[in-house]
């Protein structure tokens, strides 16, 4: 029995750099993934997006792992979103569970996919995370709005804001490559099955559709703030220009009189 577990401590790790330091063994890499085989069926692998995935790992070993990883990620933080998946090896027929899987052909390759639909599962997590705290901030806003007909954030803060929102959609966007199918898998049957069967256990593309659907109401949101901005800005504008007005007209006045 084989034990995967995946967890995100990071926005982004970068690859090239960790590439040169030469940890382990490498059997795959690109620019955006590294496959290390750490020996007696051990492998890690390292996702351009934050996540590291582990096969066969003491929890102490996966700890010294991470802190290794550090001086390479952005935005570094302590690894609370994790995901666990056991495989079975070398059974009779390919069975999918909630939390396992069973496989005939545990070589390299199922493994490595195996691992890459965990860690997709987890940066998911991370992602959908993300989205609900700015829906949540955004909601709190539209119901300040609902009650007192006025927004209760500055323009410098609603513009942090967009950047925030902006900046989580782009990580999304930049990363959409996790959705695809490795391409060993588009080359070998077997590997194209269990890569398909495993984006179904993990429920990988609605809980994307559903993480991109809430980003879009946060879009519209923000797109309501900002024309309500623009529009107390433009009130205050022709305020402005009223008071002028009415300080000329008083001049005059005074000093016709005078």
């Amino acid at each position: 029995m084989h034990k995967v577990l995946s967890i995100q401590i990071s926005d982004n790790i970068e690859i090239k750099s960790l590439k040169a330091a030469n940890f382990y063994d490498i059997a795959f890499s690109d620019s955006d993934e590294l496959f290390y085989n750490a020996g007696h069926d051990k492998y890690i692998y390292v996702f351009r997006y934050g996540v590291v995935s582990f096969l066969n790992h003491s929890e102490g070993e996966i700890n010294i792992f991470v802190k290794q990883l550090a001086p390479f990620c952005k935005n570094f933080f302590e690894p609370t979103l994790r995901e666990e998946f056991e495989v079975d090896v070398n059974t009779k027929e390919n069975k999918f569970e909630y939390n396992r899987i069973q496989i005939t052909n545990p070589d390299i390759d199922t493994l490595r996919i195996i691992m890459l639909n965990v860690s997709e599962s987890v940066a998911l997590d991370y992602y959908t995370e993300q989205s609900n705290l700015l829906l949540t901030a955004t909601n709190a806003q539209t119901l300040i709005l609902e009650r007192k007909g006025r927004l209760n954030i500055s323009g410098r803060n609603l513009k942090k804001f967009i950047g925030k929102t902006i900046n989580l959609k782009n990580r999304i966007i930049e990363n959409l490559y996790i959705l695809d199918s490795p391409p060993e898998a588009w080359d070998n049957e077997y590997l194209y099955k269990i890569n398909m069967e495993l984006k179904k256990t993990f429920d990988i593309q609605s809980r994307y559709r559903n993480i991109h659907e809430e980003l879009e109401i946060i879009k519209d949101n923000l797109g309501l703030f900002i024309d309500i901005m623009h529009q107390r800005k433009s009130s205050m504008l022709e305020i402005v220009i009223i008071l002028l007005i009415l300080v000329e007209v008083i001049n005059l006045f005074i000093e016709k009189i005078f």
